[in-house]
């Protein structure tokens, strides 16, 4: 049998669900995996005190300095700052081919803030240590969504509605995957019906236009009607979408199939996934946190791995 990949696990903000997933899904975990967790031995044990149980004897961890006083439910700078620490040591440990990819479990954007962390998240400080353009992608087997723009404020996605600026995001996600077709939604309502509610779409048209003619192949199609596109019989069409902003795409992903999507990091020279969900404050440490997303972004880091998938550069 061939020998098991290793993968680097950031735990996330403390004062949330991510070392109870962790805990939970170990034993699931271990036999896909060398699983090595990127936290010291007095947090782990903190953090399994308050789950009234241990972390068991093959249990490997990578250190990461610093100790704080987990507070189920808080957003504090000190927990931030450790899961940003823990997000950067497995990182690093991608990067010497220590281990084979990482997968990331959530972090709190606003406790990175208070921390003084310069990032919005993962993919923002991803795309800054690798200097590049990172593609977030969302979702499972049955449907993934690349977004074209993330967390930025809904008024300013209009002004990156650029041709060129589009053409490079859809040759990158070509370039990342080997997918077909890729639909690419419209930014206006009914994608703008030609013109009356809005001539975004004839941007996007010549964006999808030029990237398949630089691919030759029509490996894009739109900009579709977004308020159809999520539909059961486009969605046997299309297994990928590129949503032009975040609600765009990710509301109706989630509504479909929250439990068992992941977030991947496309473009980069490591392989990153991460579940999809938030840290889950309301129900910290009381046992009642889904492991689905989780293990299902461990399958995908080895897939996508032995396939080369995220290597887009």
């Amino acid at each position: 049998m061939p020998a098991l990949k290793s993968i680097a696990i950031s735990v996330g903000d403390l004062n949330g669900v991510g070392f109870e997933i962790i805990l939970k899904a170990h034993n699931v975990i271990k036999q896909l995996c060398n699983p090595l967790y990127c936290i010291n031995y007095t947090m782990a044990q903190q953090a399994a005190s308050l789950l009234h149980t241990q972390f068991p004897n093959d249990f490997y961890m990578f250190k990461v300095p610093g100790e704080f006083t987990i507070e189920p439910g808080k957003v504090s700078a000190s927990s931030g700052r450790y899961s940003y620490d823990s997000f950067i040591a497995a990182v690093e440990l991608a990067q010497s081919k220590a281990v084979d990819a990482i997968v990331t479990l959530p972090i709190h954007k606003e406790a990175w803030m208070m921390a003084g962390i310069e990032y919005v998240g993962h993919t923002d400080a991803l795309r800054d240590i690798f200097k590049s353009d990172a593609i977030m992608m969302l979702g499972c087997d049955k449907l993934y969504v690349a977004l074209y723009t993330e967390h930025i404020p809904l008024r300013k996605v209009i002004d990156h509605i650029r041709v060129e600026k589009i053409t490079d995001f859809l040759l990158l996600l070509h370039k990342s995957i080997n997918r077909s077709p890729i639909g690419v939604l419209g930014l206006n309502p009914h994608a703008g019906d030609h013109g009356v509610l809005g001539n975004e779409e004839t941007v996007i048209e010549e964006a999808i236009n030029e990237a398949n003619r630089k691919i030759r192949a029509n490996i894009f199609e739109g900009p579709l009607v977004p308020d159809v596109a999520f539909t059961p019989r486009s969605r046997e069409y299309y297994k990928t979408i590129v949503a032009m902003y975040h609600d765009q795409g990710l509301a109706p992903l989630k509504a479909l199939y929250f439990d068992e999507g992941i977030n991947v990091s496309l473009g980069l020279p490591i392989i990153r996934t991460s579940v999809d969900h938030g840290t889950a404050f309301d129900i910290a440490y009381e046992n009642k946190a889904s492991i689905l997303s989780y293990t299902n972004a461990i399958k995908a880091a080895i897939e996508f791995q032995e396939q080369g998938v995220c290597f887009g550069q």
